[in-house]
């Protein structure tokens, strides 16, 4: 059977990048690309329709607003996706990847899957060492807590529709990626990670490009591991 599968890309601020992105996901493979325009003050919502992205726009600021805003768009479609990828706007990832991220939900042996820049080819300062540190505390702090084997908070991910709706996902910034990692494993849904290529983002970084977004960020994700625990 052909699974239908939507990626949704949180965007802030990202015309010099987003383009790139819609304009390497391979076609073949998904059905929509919905690009949320997060408050951008730049032609980031031009840059990526032209690319041939549907963009929608969440006014709240946040990555995680921005990808429930995605979320709620595809809940109003009337065929409903079966698997949705998770994707940054930045051009860091490799969306080419995108056919290995979701073999594990076709083959029918995980529901969610993580692309790990842990165990794939991370370009020299493609990760801030308080990236890789705030990273190595959170899955270390989930294999204390929950037994839990990941690696990675990698941004790049893929979920099936259903265990998306069973995880209820409500984070609306920084602990959205780790809160869908810590419900899946309290709901024992299957997971798996692949390793994945990442590069140095175009632009700034509006997390670990200031003291404070990178404070605020791993306040919020210990936070959540500790909060579901």
């Amino acid at each position: 059977m052909h699974k239908h599968i939507d990626v949704v890309i949180p965007a802030f601020n990202e015309s010099e990048a987003v383009g790139l992105v819609v304009r390497d996901i391979p076609k073949e493979l998904v059905r929509n690309i919905v690009v949320v325009d997060n408050n951008s003050s730049d032609n980031t919502r031009a840059v990526a329709e032209s690319a041939g992205a549907i963009v929608i726009a969440e006014g709240k600021q946040g990555y995680g607003a921005a990808c429930l805003k995605g979320l709620s768009y595809l809940a109003s479609l009337a065929e409903k996706p079966d698997i949705v990828v998770f994707l940054d706007a930045d051009y860091s990832d490799y969306p080419q990847e995108m056919f290995q991220l979701v073999a594990p939900i076709l083959d029918g042996e995980a529901e969610l899957v993580i692309g790990s820049r842990s165990l794939g080819n991370r370009e020299k300062g493609a990760m801030m060492p308080q990236q890789v540190f705030g990273n190595w505390l959170a899955t270390t702090m989930m294999k204390y807590l929950y037994g839990a084997k990941f690696t990675d908070l990698g941004p790049f991910r893929a979920i099936t529709w259903r265990a998306l709706q069973e995880i209820n996902m409500k984070d609306q910034d920084y602990g959205w990626t780790v809160e869908m990692q810590v419900k899946a494993l309290k709901l024992d849904i299957s997971y798996a990670e692949i390793p994945v290529k990442y590069r140095k983002r175009k632009g700034v970084s509006k997390i670990t490009g200031t003291i404070k977004g990178t404070v605020m960020a791993g306040y919020k994700i210990i936070l959540t591991i500790l909060r579901y625990a």
